[in-house]
């Protein structure tokens, strides 16, 4: 691991990531639960070598339709700590990543796809 962190720590930075977005844009987010995990699992038919810093898994808000809300479960961002702390040297390094991942997550939800975030210089 290239950066050491406990998880008090990893979730105390993640939470001033989350502080960071701007209030307006955390208020049109619909249904949305954010979590932190140690690793991605990938799934079946997925490379065994996958890793992933976040993940958002629901149905984005442009994708939703009038019926979509009824007992709809909520859309689900996991940030991955240890992928994160893999490639980081410093806990400056960890700040800036665990805040690109959050917002590139969180576009996922506003239905931004990772070619246009890469553009954004948000990949």
């Amino acid at each position: 691991m290239g950066y050491e962190m406990t998880d008090d720590e990893f979730e105390r930075v993640a939470e001033q990531a989350l502080d960071e977005i701007p209030a307006p844009l955390l208020s049109m987010m619909d249904n949305v639960a954010i979590f932190i995990e140690d690793t991605y699992t990938p799934g079946p038919g997925e490379d065994t070598h996958s890793k992933l810093l976040g993940l958002y898994e629901g149905t984005a808000l442009t994708d939703r339709d009038s019926g979509w809300g009824a007992g709809a479960m909520p859309d689900r961002i996991t940030i991955f700590k240890d992928a994160i702390l893999e490639i980081c040297s410093s806990e400056k390094q960890v700040v800036e990543e665990v805040g690109i991942t959050i917002v590139h997550e969180i576009a996922h939800h506003f239905g931004i796809d990772d070619d246009r975030l890469h553009e954004l210089g948000w990949g």
